[in-house]
């Protein structure tokens, strides 16, 4: 990989520009050869097609480029698909695996951040710090007295939902706040002590709040119905910092508007970036822009794995991030 030739060098392709990848090629354009589909004046189709049926590896944010079978069916010889995202529920696993292509995503990276964020939303809606922060804005304080009060966070039984890299988090951080940690995961993990339940209803019926960091799969879509919502029950907060869709968002958005359930913190919608706007209105709901995991640090450590990642796959060792049994 120490060629000058950069037509000699590995190739790497890029279907898109991202901060991320701009630093990756500030670093690595020495080792590898990075496809710049954007920089080409040809269709995205017929760039694959006419540069890059060579190459072996993809480096995609698939929140912007879906991984389809189509796409795949362009890049004959693609051997590894490295994304900068923990989800996948934007990639053709089917597709990947039938084509053999082993995939590397940035879960490790993202979980401390992600698991900071739903922290943050969990204090704002109990403790109601935004709300409060406009009421003072806004003058309120001066003119109507004291505000609202919030609730105790110390001793709520939280149910995590998706016990994996970030669910883990979550829990180291809210044990410290003396919180009693619940979870539903596909299986129990026999790692933990935390108490488990193989059903996500009984989990909220035995919740004050339920922090959502499961993956998004046709199988966790609409997990979080009406009937879950309910067993939280009108003392209960939800946060999701998974995807958007695990929760049934008009249902959700009813038990908030009926009160049904207490809160919500949500970094996650439906249909990006829509959000329901009966949720603008409501106080004990905070929003956030899906950016649980855009800190400065994070773009670097991203950086930094991506290039240890293709270093490990043109060297022919294990990848640092690969997803296995997909």
């Amino acid at each position: 990989m120490a060629q000058d030739n950069p037509t000699q060098l590995p190739q790497v392709l890029l279907l898109h520009p991202s901060q991320c990848f701009t630093a990756l090629e500030s670093k690595a354009s020495h080792k590898f050869h990075f496809l710049k589909a954007w920089d080409s004046p040809l269709p995205q189709a017929q760039f694959l097609q006419s540069q890059a049926t060579s190459a072996q590896v993809l480096l995609s944010f698939p929140r912007e480029t879906p991984i389809t079978a189509q796409l795949l069916q362009l890049l004959p010889s693609l051997k590894l698909l490295i994304t900068i995202s923990a989800g996948l529920d934007r990639v053709d696993l089917a597709a990947c695996r039938a084509r053999g292509v082993r995939i590397a995503n940035s879960s490790p990276i993202f979980a401390a951040d992600v698991a900071d964020m739903a922290v943050g939303l969990f204090l704002d809606v109990m403790r109601k710090i935004s709300a409060a922060n406009r009421y003072v804005r806004d003058g309120f304080w001066v003119s109507r007295g004291d505000f609202v009060l919030g609730s105790k966070v110390g001793g709520k039984r939280v149910g995590i939902v998706g016990l994996g890299h970030i669910g883990l988090e979550v829990a180291k951080r809210l044990e410290a706040f003396d919180c009693k940690i619940l979870y539903n995961s596909r299986k129990g993990k026999p790692s933990v002590s935390y108490p488990f339940y193989s059903d996500v209803c009984e989990l909220a019926a035995n919740s004050d709040v339920l922090v959502i960091c499961c993956a998004l799969t046709p199988q966790t879509r609409h997990m979080i119905n009406k009937n879950v919502l309910l067993a939280l029950g009108r003392e209960g907060v939800i946060v999701n910092v998974g995807r958007g869709a695990i929760i049934d968002e008009k249902e959700m958005v009813q038990c908030l508007v009926q009160g049904e359930i207490k809160g919500a913190g949500l970094d996650v919608f439906e249909n990006e970036p829509e959000v329901p706007k009966e949720l603008f209105g409501l106080d004990n709901v905070v929003l956030s822009p899906h950016k649980a995991v855009l800190t400065a640090d994070c773009f670097t450590d991203l950086t930094d794995l991506a290039m240890a990642n293709l270093e490990a796959f043109f060297s022919n060792k294990p990848l640092l991030s690969e997803v296995v049994n997909y």
